[in-house]
């Protein structure tokens, strides 16, 4: 269950890709305006997870969990119903304060179930899950779609059903009394643990890496003559999918022989490597690299850095520290284009994919000095929190 409610967080935007051009003719707005369709749950998830994390650190996971998942399908159904565009945005705006909620929640909910290699297992099973969903949501809303842009948002309702089983599923638990005395603020766990602060920091600079292809490639693929939208999906999002599918399925095994820094370093190569192919190269065939190893980035990257956040904080703070990930990563996909747009249009796509790989270079030197800090603590006192008695299948 919570594989598949983590499906949700990347399903938010994906899903009416399908239908933006649908939506943006029948409303007649502009292309500008039909952005703000796609990113305002984005900004809304930044704005909101430090909160969010608070609320889940005071009454637990699993109202608050519940509560995100029902206001995500309500929210997101909405455009079943919805005529115009500002009554649109209102509803993207909701739908973002229930994928805040999904996103922390469910984080949490999976560093406090699991330990050790049954963590890093379950871990790299969210990486296959979410990105499986990053293909098979959009899919199923462009099917839908084929009847009405309206019929595509009927995919969101699923977080509703979602909610009422995470009620079930999940006991009732909160922070105990004691601790809840001492957790203090976002700031105050920010001081005590700034190594969290480099976390988010990597966070944000993936955000705007990564959110230079995700903007850019298909006018860069239709640059140098590759326009058919079934290619295009296999080198923006079907072929990175699968090779972080795949990645995902090994990655305890992967774990249990290779750091988290080692990890990180080969990621972070991997994104590079990918970006400076997508600007370079031109030949369709050796181009399919580019999403194969970004791919084998995202797989090794996101569940390390997961834990990392979520074991660098103590257990009655964990929910504003893996909000931490929520904000980072939506502020740096936020402001990506603000950074790369200006670049590209005074250059070419060529320039801009390449200083998106240059970051990359940046972060690993980055990686490499910092590599001794970045581990899970020792002797760090074992989980006491209910939700480890939650039985396996809750996952």
């Amino acid at each position: 269950m919570l594989l598949l409610a983590s499906t949700l967080g990347v399903m938010a935007g994906a899903t009416i890709v399908p239908v933006l051009a649908l939506i943006q003719n029948d409303l007649g707005v502009s292309g500008t305006a039909a952005g703000f369709i796609i990113t305002t749950h984005g900004l809304t998830i930044a704005l909101t997870s430090t909160l969010v994390g608070r609320v889940i650190d005071r009454f637990g996971v699993r109202l608050p969990l519940a509560a995100g998942l029902v206001l995500y399908g309500l929210g997101g159904g909405a455009g079943i119903l919805t005529e115009g565009f500002p009554a649109l945005i209102a509803s993207r705006v909701a739908l973002g304060l229930g994928a805040a909620v999904v996103f922390t929640g469910t984080t949490t909910a999976m560093l406090s179930l699991y330990q050790g290699p049954r963590r890093d297992r379950v871990m790299g099973w969210r990486t296959t899950a979410t990105t499986v969903g990053g293909i098979t949501w959009p899919l199923l809303a462009g099917a839908l779609g084929g009847l009405s842009w309206h019929a595509a948002f009927t995919v969101y309702l699923i977080g509703v059903p979602l909610g009422v089983a995470v009620l079930f599923a999940i006991p009732k638990t909160r922070t105990p009394v004691q601790d809840r005395k001492n957790t203090g603020g976002i700031f105050k766990l920010l001081r005590s643990r700034p190594v969290l602060l480099g976390y988010a920091g990597l966070m944000i600079a993936t955000g705007v890496m990564m959110y230079v292809p995700a903007v850019n490639l298909p006018k860069r693929l239709e640059e140098i003559g590759i326009t058919s939208t079934i290619l295009v999906s296999v080198y923006a999002v079907v072929g990175s999918g699968i090779s972080a599918s795949a990645v995902g399925l090994f990655y305890a095994r992967i774990r249990a022989r290779w750091s988290h820094a080692a990890l990180l370093r080969v990621a972070v190569v991997g994104w590079s490597a990918g970006l400076a192919i997508y600007g370079t190269l031109e030949q369709p065939v050796l181009l399919l690299l580019a999403p194969i190893v970004i791919g084998i980035g995202h797989g090794l990257a996101m569940p390390s850095l997961t834990v990392l956040i979520g074991d660098n904080a103590p257990p009655e703070l964990r929910g504003r520290a893996t909000s931490l990930q929520g904000t980072a990563m939506f502020t740096g996909q936020f402001i990506s284009p603000i950074i790369a747009g200006p670049l590209i249009a005074a250059t070419s796509f060529t320039t801009g994919f390449l200083a998106a790989a240059g970051l990359g270079v940046v972060i690993v030197i980055v990686i490499i000095l910092l590599k001794a800090k970045i581990t899970t603590p020792d002797g760090e006192s074992p989980d006491v929190e209910v939700l480890q008695a939650v039985p396996r299948r809750a996952a």
